[in-house]
């Protein structure tokens, strides 16, 4: 058959994103987005084409993101441990990809050696951060009957190791969330992810033990996941067809084997 036999292309539907920016036309929303894999996440999702809302505490931070992402990118102030406050974030809105991000570890200390206020700050903003975030974006989404909503877990929420309890049960908790999103929402057309991380090298090690050369030893000897080693996996679940839910993403750095054991260099 020549060319000019040849059957001429269909045209692409009006609402099919530019070449390269797959994400264009949808509304995203990045809690934690301040630093580390939320603001890399936010970079991410706006290179292909979403218009990305970053909320976190820290505005001063957030408004250096928004200058770098430019025009289509938003700033928005909220501690996700107040669920009014999260709630409002959705108020007349239209988020149908959320990244329910932002969680911390604080103190390394085995269990009777704890400090209350220090578990009362990780069960809040890791455990319920994410429910009030899941609770706000649900209703959007299931009267639009689609969306992406992706939870931040750990491999700590599948494994613990000694210092971790209340951290590892607070990311326990993140999995039987997701597990319990599926169930629930099966047959409304949103997408659920766990994207569940081994060592990175972020923040997180700073705040938690307080001091960055202790945070920095951490990753002594091995190297660690970036911040844009889960941006990536992020915007992979995310790209699919509609008909295919990447549900759970586990990443390690190849030096580490489990929660416990690392290969180091001498």
């Amino acid at each position: 058959m020549s060319s000019s036999d040849s059957a001429p292309a269909s045209p692409a539907p009006a609402s099919a994103p530019a070449l390269g920016r797959p994400l264009a036309g949808r509304q995203a929303l990045v809690t934690g987005a301040s630093a580390g894999i939320g603001a890399q996440t936010a970079r991410v999702l706006n290179a292909l084409g979403a218009a990305v809302t970053v909320v976190a505490r820290r505005q001063e931070r957030l408004a250096t993101l928004v200058e770098e992402l430019g025009p289509g990118t938003r700033a928005k102030s909220c501690d996700v441990r107040d669920a009014d406050a999260v709630a409002a974030l959705f108020e007349g809105e239209a988020y149908d990809l959320v990244v329910a991000n932002a969680g911390l570890g604080l103190g390394v200390a085995p269990l009777h050696a704890g400090d209350p206020s220090d578990w009362s700050t990780m069960i809040d903003t890791n455990v319920k951060g994410v429910l009030h975030t899941v609770r706000a974006a649900l209703p959007g989404m299931r009267e639009r009957g689609r969306g992406d909503l992706v939870l931040i877990g750990s491999v700590a929420g599948r494994q613990v190791y000694p210092g971790g309890n209340v951290y590892n049960a607070t990311k326990h908790a993140v999995k039987a969330i997701y597990d319990a999103l599926r169930l629930d929402e099966v047959g409304s057309g949103i997408r659920f992810t766990t994207v569940d991380p081994g060592m990175v090298q972020t923040e997180f090690s700073v705040v938690r033990l307080g001091d960055q050369n202790a945070a920095d030893r951490v990753y002594d000897g091995m190297t660690p996941l970036g911040p844009s080693d889960v941006a990536d996996a992020i915007a992979f679940a995310v790209t699919r067809p509609a008909h295919v839910n990447i549900g759970e993403i586990v990443i390690w750095p190849t030096d580490q084997a489990s929660t416990r054991d690392v290969h180091r260099t001498q």
